[in-house]
């Protein structure tokens, strides 16, 4: 008989892993070598990437991507306002699944550097009893939600496409 696997839920802040992994190497994030890594320590039940909507080819080729490597991908309208700033906002989105999966899960992992997130790691640790493992930039991730974390690891070369 083999033994029981952890059971991982994993939940991808897609616009925030893009946007500081761009702005500090220049690179993607690598999402099938992360999926490899993870789906060694245990099975992954549950696996939601959260991005926003927008109606050009290369967005629906990587949601595709996505789709292929495992993930259930989350779309949110993308809103442009009069100002010109842009709005495409998952953080409620994001701990509604974290905190309504984390009583069925192990571990809960959270790619995202956002330290809005802090209190939500907090939370489903006491509540739950779950490991929260961080995936984000060390320079773009707030010390908070690495603090948070019962362990960080930082996005960096291995991770890098």
């Amino acid at each position: 008989m083999s033994p029981v696997q952890k059971k991982i839920a994993i939940f991808v802040d897609v616009q925030n892993i893009y946007y500081t992994t761009r702005d500090t190497y220049q690179r993607q994030f690598n999402y099938r070598k992360f999926w490899q890594q993870i789906s060694e320590q245990g099975e992954i039940v549950i696996a939601n990437a959260y991005a926003t909507q927008r109606s050009d080819d290369a967005q629906h080729k990587f949601q595709k991507a996505l789709r292929h490597i495992g993930f259930d991908v989350k779309l949110k309208p993308f809103i442009q306002r009069r100002d010109g700033s842009a709005k495409g906002d998952w953080d409620v989105g994001i701990t509604i699944d974290v905190m309504e999966s984390a009583a069925d899960v192990d571990t809960v992992i959270l790619l995202s550097g956002d330290g809005d997130f802090d209190l939500l790691l907090q939370r489903i640790k006491e509540r739950n009893g779950v490991t929260t493992h961080v995936y984000g930039v060390s320079a773009l991730t707030a010390n908070s939600l690495i603090n948070a974390s019962d362990e960080f690891f930082p996005i960096d070369d291995w991770l890098l496409m």
